[in-house]
């Protein structure tokens, strides 16, 4: 079930604050918050709202930063964010281009050793492939999985 979000009165969110209800509608006009409006006109806060205003109290009232101060710091808060999802599409989009790499780069590797196989089999026809080739499982840790790689040594 859906919990149903509650909207608060202007009167009720200054008395969480402990503040006038003039410094709200300042907060306000100072476009730092923009709670809805019912239709009767009477601000409706949200709970986003409220964080928001908790937010801005604090900064105000603990910190002592002025309002401009407040706006500044939620300007580069939203540039931070977006920075941080462009950043992430970068990291993923590198990811999926280095899984690519390495995937190109086994299939590199399995098709040169077995071009080799076939060379060393032609040098030596009288013995089996697998008389030419010893194979051994390694392990290796990778992102808290096991993955196996294999080692192919060939005698001489």
């Amino acid at each position: 079930m859906k919990r149903k979000k509650g909207f608060f009165s202007i009167s009720a969110v200054a008395k969480m604050f402990s503040i006038h209800q003039q410094t709200i509608r300042l907060y306000e006009k100072e476009g730092l918050i923009s709670p809805k409006r019912s239709s009767g006109n009477t601000r409706l806060f949200s709970e986003e709202d409220v964080d928001r205003l908790e937010e801005i109290v604090y900064l105000t009232h603990q910190l002592g930063i002025n309002l401009a101060g407040v706006e500044m710091i939620f300007r580069l808060k939203r540039q931070i964010g977006k920075m941080q999802k462009e950043m992430n599409k970068i990291f993923e989009t590198s990811q999926k281009e280095l899984d690519q790499e390495a995937e190109l780069a086994k299939q590199v590797v399995s098709t040169s050793a077995k071009q080799l196989m076939k060379i060393k089999q032609k040098n030596h026809p009288e013995k089996q492939i697998t008389d030419l080739i010893e194979v051994k499982p390694r392990k290796r840790i990778d992102d808290d999985t096991d993955i196996e790689n294999w080692e192919v040594e060939y005698d001489e």
